[in-house]
């Protein structure tokens, strides 16, 4: 174990609070999410039908890719059978609002839920201060041992802008909503091309919020899915919102990978050169990268590298990304330093990718104690 890890974990071991002060020692206030909402269906591909009962998963993204490339060189058409394995709410505002809701907080939540509210955001959020603007996404996420894939229909969130945002909730409205919240996060870039525009909007609503929150959690998303013109053409609205509050910005290796593309040029670089790339073009407050091995943090003060605990068997990768950003988010309310807040994430998203549920804050405390020995 690299001695940067060690470190990490014992900054995080001493800035949370032990398990017998939880929740108590957390300020478990309001805080708010927006502006997507997703219907979730987690699905399998087969790989061969046995009986009308029974079949083998096909259980690689490698092989499925495979597959396809041997159907383009034998230039035929190519079927799979998939079966759905369960649904459910998601998107950024879902999975961060479920996470904190059962920390104790008090979610507003602000996004594409249908009008009416769709039945099953109701009937999961119902109890939250839920505010729906449009219609969701539909995603199917199919799931494999060494990733996945997520076709999604967009729904409302690609037309959204802060002019639409004002038209259909109000500023005024969300100004109320964030006065006294100790967290906003936002998500995603990728499905809202005109994010930017919203940022800006928050940077002049600032000054009339009495008591706004410190920290914004920006997701950009699967960034791939923009052009780099868009991308450099959005990029100074995070540093205009990190001068009236602190910007985090949270992406997977990948998508760090083509933001550090788009802003310093094609070029080999590591994750960690990659990350600090990202950093110098948005200029946000911290710039966090997480990956399957690694998780980075840069800051003002330079550069944090922490290892992941390796999952050989995960029981649901779909969404551990927005865990990790829930770990990343409670840290940040609860005013812990950039490379113990990335143990916080990847306490957040391991127990979530192991156990396909969601942990409680004992659970969260549990596993930053043994941290160390998951290697």
């Amino acid at each position: 174990m690299d001695e940067e890890t060690r470190r990490a974990v014992a900054a995080a071991d001493e800035a949370l609070p032990d398990s017998d002060a939880l929740p108590d020692a957390i300020d478990a206030g309001r805080v708010v999410f927006g502006f997507d909402g997703y219907l979730d269906r987690v699905r399998e591909v087969v790989a061969d039908r046995i009986d009308p009962e029974s079949h083998e998963r096909l259980a690689t993204l490698e092989g499925f890719g495979d597959r396809i490339d041997r159907s383009v060189a034998a230039d035929s058409s190519l079927s799979f059978e998939w079966l759905q394995q369960g649904s459910r709410t998601g998107g950024h505002t879902s999975h961060l609002a479920r996470a904190f809701g059962g920390w104790s907080f008090d979610p507003v939540m602000v996004g594409m839920y249908g009008d009416p509210v769709h039945d099953a955001f109701e009937a999961e959020f119902g109890e939250y201060d839920l505010h729906s603007i449009g219609e969701p996404g539909v995603t199917d996420a199919v799931e494999f041992d060494d990733g996945k894939l997520m076709l999604t229909e967009i729904g409302d969130t690609m037309s959204l802008d802060w002019a639409e945002l004002d038209a259909a909730f109000g500023h005024d409205r969300l100004a109320g909503k964030l006065d006294g919240a100790s967290l906003l996060g936002t998500g995603y870039w990728s499905e809202t091309p005109d994010l930017p525009t919203v940022f800006d909007g928050l940077r002049d609503l600032w000054g009339d919020i009495d008591d706004p929150p410190e920290t914004v959690l920006v997701d950009p998303g699967d960034v791939r899915k923009l052009d780099a013109d868009r991308l450099r053409a959005g990029r100074e609205a995070i540093g205009r919102l990190d001068e009236v509050t602190d910007v985090v910005i949270s992406s997977n290796r990948a998508e760090t990978g083509v933001l550090a593309d788009a802003y310093a040029g094609d070029a080999e670089r590591s994750f960690a050169d990659d990350a600090e790339a990202v950093f110098e073009a948005l200029e946000p407050t911290w710039f966090v990268g997480h990956g399957v091995e690694r998780s980075v943090a840069v800051s003002g003060d330079g550069t944090d590298s922490v290892a992941v605990p390796a999952v050989p068997d995960p029981k649901l990768t779909t969404s551990s990304g927005d865990h990790f950003n829930a770990g990343l988010g409670l840290a940040l309310i609860a005013g812990l330093p950039p490379a113990a807040a990335v143990v916080v994430g990847n306490a957040v998203a391991g127990y979530f990718v192991r156990t396909a549920d969601q942990p409680s804050l004992a659970d969260v405390r549990a596993f930053v104690d043994d941290y160390l020995k998951k290697f």
